[in-house]
């Protein structure tokens, strides 16, 4: 080599994009220059040039760096085919490229741009030769046209750049604060830094004030940066005078963006600038109520207010802290103070092994309270066990009667004597509701209000803590009146009358207070000063799931001993809007994190919302099949309606739509115009046929579609238009908690290479799906969303039941669209919080961190594969394989699914049904060791061989009986093992193989079984032998990637282990069975326990392994690996479970396998 010469010849074909030789109108993500390719993002403070090219990413980085920044405005090059030109509606001149599209000309060769709001539907245009319903946005797939930017060539994108989307992300945020920083600068040290993930288990409070302090505070810098960032100018008020004397504002705030949620109560700054006859002025005032767009604001300075000006006004948000103060407040509290809550509870927070306690007390003889429906059997039994504990979990699925538990519960504990209860939830309007259901009881309510919300009206103002301070008729408030009417009329008091006033106000609220049986305010409510005095000894959280861990813990440190979280974490969680602090844990409830250490929540079984139906889907996909039916099909039969149902006593249909998503007008959400359409001809059918427009609910996951169907209904509804203006349009998170008898769901995604955003959610999937009382219809394109599993199913779902269809709406037929194949699931362990299975390839799933352009924080769940139906509801293939479910599975409130008596292991003590009193099994009873470290064998080990008729358990079950509920028509969920405490009725399950035979225990497999392959887990290493997810085709479930749990093992939720019913998670373990119940050097994925001869419970026959990599199906494993649950699917012969088959013994030492010990 010595004698070569390398000298620079001056090509440019070395020449690397992304050095110090960029010229001015380079892409600044990549570097491509070419000036037809590029555009100029035309916001004055940017001024950058970005190509049209995807690179890594599923956009063009134009597209990309315009959705990111939230910038509208575009010029071309001078250089390209159009010249330097700005893209502007012909008609209007508005320049949102979001909004922008082109028709051609009829008669002319000539493009001509206009808006889709509102110049497409302007009458006047319509009469030129122009074919409006031929538009099409400028920007398709998250590209610009090509004919208007040009694509880079490949030889162009080859030498660019590589910049991943991550980057792009990083680059941007740093765009905010330095405008001229480069991608070099991301290298920086001390640059994007992701904070500390939460834990599982915590060493103390102050370890656990450390991770979520700096949690807290990234969020409430976003909150604030959004908030102040989201001022209006130009605004147009219309005044009022309100009942109180105050002056009231009306304008419109347009929802552009979905970040931003305007609610009662927020505070506004609304200002004038001034001019020669006006001097300037500015008030600030609540938001007494929004309807639509338009906001009501109630200004507190009620001189030299401007009400003879209608235009020109300001306004501003005035961003207050007050919530996040108290969350960084009540962890303070928590680490410092002994007294803030026992501690059991304190050490049950932190994670800590504690000893299981009972509380002490006489329990009611009847568990109903006065003045409320009579309860249900899981809802006695919830009751009974949430007295009994000092905290308690309690899963109220969809229409499950949660309200009328927990005022139940509450009613038991303000009889207790042990002071007042507080009753929080994290939304004012669960706690209205809470309120009234308790004040139904006879007790003695005060809900506790915000200040700034005392101006809103409450449908419980008469609860209101200042409607009974201004109310109370006492001679000695009498004063306290007189200055309160001097203060309404003059405005203000004199200094001396306003301190004396005050004082009064404060000791008359305090008596109040204390005079309460019950106290209901929000969890950040519980933090205000007029309550710094009070002591709770019992707290309950409702819509728990809904709140962070930090705003939980606000009303936990006022004294509680026992505790119940009421919530259900199958439906969305807390809105966390910094994806950072979304990514690092925030997102995860104190719920959620309490049923992975072991917490086991009580299920609520009984739905009285949906038409039977409705129900079966959302009950086998979400909750194992054990929702029942507490309403008959005759009692949702919706009489004289006339809506063109496929099957008449079915009242669902699923809608083909075919129609292309554009992305809205914020940049940051999608509407579907076809879908548009098709819901206001589905409203007006249901309008024709006799339904009232307060029965209809159009619910939509994109903000965009939710603004342009208000907006196309408005103006092309058929009917009255007032009729289309009482209909209920909103966003699906927003209709949590809520129900109507009809339900229209538009799922607006429908591309090429998008995928469908964050409709992956799985939990925003069950909460659309069970918002309807009589009838759902949904509108979507099931080209794209059959490629998610769990849509997949759901498309199969209506497909099997010929609810599937499309065509005009008075002449639907079935419709045979081919469905794509589900994206097979893979799990990369950065993308959740736990290391569950289940996201899909190119999809914005999880809380990921570099999030797709629709990630949605409260995707970011691990999942688990549903074990199947215990009720035989299913035929096998309708749900496929591994499509994503919410990561903490739940068994049924006690003990597992219908047919699947396993024993529950209790916290760190003897083994048994969840509220049964645990006994100590006879001598010889295999597989109920005591203590940690040993495994719990099935209950079915216990029973003699008998079939058809319930016996009770006698040395395991409680005495506790439920009558079951006689409902023909419910889902046949009920009377299987378990599903009454203390109780089992042995039902043949395909033949007498699936009987438990005495002494088998869950059976399982070692790690080995799977081979080397499946262990050499990288993040993205697929399994790859013969096919594993082949048994899909045949009814069974497959896990397609599969990562390493914690301490070895499936990760947490490969099969729901709460559904196997045997096996609880405690501990830190993400394994099926956690090390609770494994040696700690485990690698088993499920081990063999016991053998129907004890004298073979040997060291040879302890665990089961065979070094085989052919698929499950295909061994005959599937019978006796799961036993009940897949015994609908399976046709293969079951194992023979007394000639295990050999295996190689491994070494000492690093073996996979491991042996576990009996106490029997």
């Amino acid at each position: 080599m010595g004698g070569l010469n390398f000298e620079e010849t001056g090509d440019d074909d070395s020449y690397e994009y992304g050095k110090e030789n960029f010229t001015e109108h380079a892409c600044r993500y990549c570097g491509v220059s070419n000036p037809a390719c590029v555009v100029r993002c035309n916001v004055p403070s940017c001024r950058k040039w970005f190509c049209n090219s995807r690179g890594n990413t599923s956009g063009s980085h134009i597209v990309n760096h315009l959705v990111r920044a939230k910038h509208k405005e575009v010029c071309l090059h001078k250089d390209s085919p159009l010249g330097e030109t700005i893209l502007e509606c012909y008609n209007c001149g508005c320049r949102n490229v979001f909004l922008l599209g082109f028709i051609s000309a009829k008669t002319e060769s000539v493009v001509v741009l206009l808006c889709r709001e509102p110049c497409l539907s302007v009458n006047a245009l319509k009469d030129m030769n122009w074919d409006l319903s031929q538009w099409c946005p400028l920007i398709d797939d998250r590209c610009f046209l090509q004919w208007l930017v040009k694509i880079p060539s490949e030889q162009e994108q080859l030498r660019a750049r590589q910049i991943s989307a991550q980057q792009i992300n990083k680059v941007e945020e740093l765009w905010k604060t330095n405008p001229d920083a480069s991608l070099e600068d991301l290298e920086k040290p001390g640059v994007d830094d992701e904070p500390q993930h939460v834990a599982l288990k915590y060493e103390d409070a102050y370890q656990y004030q450390n991770v979520f302090a700096p949690l807290i505070k990234l969020e409430a810098d976003y909150d604030k940066m959004m908030k102040e960032s989201q001022s209006k100018d130009n605004v147009t008020i219309r005044w009022d005078i309100g009942l109180n004397k105050k002056r009231i504002a009306y304008f419109v705030f347009p929802k552009e963006d979905n970040e931003l949620r305007l609610v009662p109560g927020d505070e506004l700054r609304l200002r004038y600038s001034g001019d020669a006859a006006h001097p300037a002025w500015q008030s600030v005032g609540h938001i007494k109520l929004t309807a639509q767009e338009e906001v009501a604001l109630e200004l507190r300075a009620s001189q030299g207010v401007p009400v003879d000006l209608n235009h020109g006004f300001s306004v501003d948000f005035v961003w207050k802290s007050t919530s996040f103060d108290r969350m960084q407040g009540a962890m303070k509290t928590f680490a410092v103070d002994e007294t803030s809550v026992s501690g059991y509870i304190y050490h049950h927070l932190l994670g800590h092994e504690v000893e299981v306690q009972m509380v002490r007390n006489t329990l009611p003889k009847r568990f109903g309270a006065p003045g409320l429906p009579e309860l249900n059997a899981s809802q006695v039994f919830a009751v009974k066990s949430v007295l009994q504990k000092p905290i308690s979990l309690i899963q109220g699925p969809p229409g499950t009667g949660k309200t009328v538990t927990s005022a139940a519960i509450v009613y038991h504990m303000a009889k207790q004597g042990q002071g007042q209860v507080l009753v929080c939830a994290p939304s004012n309007v669960a706690v209205d509701q809470l309120a009234e259901k308790i004040s139904a009881t006879g007790l003695k309510v005060v809900r506790l209000c915000a200040k700034s919300r005392e101006a809103v009206s409450s449908p419980v103002e008469h609860l209101t803590l200042h409607y009974q301070v201004r109310h109370l008729d006492t001679s000695e408030k009498s004063e306290l009146h007189k200055l309160q009417l001097l203060k309404d009329e003059q405005g203000e008091l004199s200094s001396s009358d306003e301190k004396k006033y005050k004082a009064l106000k404060r000791a008359t609220e305090r008596e109040i207070s204390q005079s309460a049986d019950v106290i209901c305010c929000t969890c950040v409510g519980a933090g205000d000063p007029r309550l710094s005095n009070f002591r709770f000894r019992q707290v309950l959280i409702d819509e728990s799931t809904q709140a962070t861990e930090p705003e939980c813990l606000i009303p936990l440190v006022l004294g509680a001993k026992q505790v119940v979280l009421v919530g259900d974490h199958c439906q969305l969680g807390p809105v966390i809007m910094c994806k950072k602090a979304a990514r690092a844990g925030l997102a995860q409830s104190l719920f959620e994190r309490l049923v992975l250490l072991g917490v086991k929540p009580i299920r609520l079984q009984v739905q009285y919302r949906m038409h039977p139906s409705l129900s079966e889907f959302p009950s086998n996909s979400f909750y194992e099949g054990t929702l029942q039916n507490g309403v008959t099909v005759n009692e949702r039969q919706s009489t004289g309606i006339d809506f063109p149902w496929p099957v008449p006593n079915r009242p669902m249909l699923f809608y083909v739509q075919m129609g292309q998503e554009e992305i809205s007008a914020s940049g940051t959400s999608y509407l579907n115009r076809t879908e548009a359409a098709n819901v206001e001809k589905i409203v007006t059918t249901f309008l024709r046929s006799g339904v009232v427009p307060s029965q209809i609910g159009v619910i939509t996951p994109y903000e965009g579609q939710r603004a342009y169907i208000v907006n196309y209904m408005s103006r092309n509804g058929a009917l009255r238009q007032q009729l289309y203006k009482e209909i209920e349009v909103a966003s699906v998170d927003s209709f949590q908690g809520r129900e109507k008898d009809y339900i229209i769901l538009s799922c607006v995604r429908s591309n090429e290479h998008q995928g469908i955003g964050f409709l992956n959610d799985p939990r925003r999937l069950n909460v659309a799906l069970t918002r309807a009382r009589y009838g759902i219809v949904i509108l979507g394109n099931p080209k794209v969303l059959s490629k998610q599993p769990l849509w997949n199913g759901l498309l199969t779902h209506y497909k099997e039941h010929e609810c599937l269809v499309e065509g005009p709406l008075n002449n639907l037929k079935q419709s045979m669209v081919q469905f794509q194949k589900p994206k097979k699931i893979y799990n990369d362990r950065r993308l959740f919080f736990s290391g569950g299975p289940g996201v899909v390839p190119n999809d914005t799933f999880g809380s990921v961190a570099s999030p797709g352009q629709n990630a949605d924080r409260r995707s970011s769940r691990g999942t688990f594969i549903s074990p199947g139906p215990p009720n035989g509801t299913h035929k096998p293939g309708v749900h496929p394989a591994g499509y994503p479910m919410p990561r903490v599975p739940l068994p049924p409130f006690h003990g597992g699914p219908p047919s699947q008596p396993y024993a529950i292991p209790t916290r760190g003590a003897v083994h048994g049904p969840v509220g049964a009193v645990p006994h100590i099994p006879p001598p010889g009873s295999r597989g109920f060791g005591a203590g940690r470290g040993n495994a719990g064998a099935a209950i079915g080990s216990h029973l003699p061989h008998h079939q058809g008729t319930q016996q009770a358990i006698g040395n395991i079950g409680s005495t506790f009986n439920f009558p079951a509920l006689e409902n023909p028509n419910s889902q046949p969920s009920v009377g299987g093992p378990l599903s009454q405490p203390g109780f089992v009725n042995n039902m043949p399950v395909q033949g007498s193989s699936q009987t438990f035979r005495d002494g088998f225990s869950m059976a399982g497999l070692s790690q080995d079984f799977l081979g080397d392959d499946f262990k050499s887990q990288g993040s993205h290493v697929p399994y790859n032998v013969t096919d594993f997810s082949t048994q899909a085709s045949q009814g069974g479930y497959a896990v397609d990637y599969v990562t390493q749990g914690a301490q070895g093992g499936f990760p947490g939720n490969f099969l729901n282990q709460n559904s196997q019913a045997g096996y609880s998670r405690f501990g830190t373990g993400n394994d099926f069975m956690s090390q609770d119940y494994m040696s700690h050097g485990s690698q088993g994925l499920f081990t063999q326990v016991g053998f129907s001869d004890p004298s073979q419970d040997d060291a040879s026959q302890s665990h089961f392994s065979v070094a085989n990599t052919n698929p499950l199906q295909s061994q005959g494993l599937m019978n006796s690996l799961y036993s009940q649950p897949f015994g609908h699917y399976n046709t293969q012969p079951p194992l023979n479970l007394q000639a295990p088959q050999q295996q190689p013994q491994s070494g000492q030492g690093s073996s996979q396998t491991h042996k576990i010990q009996y106490n029997g």
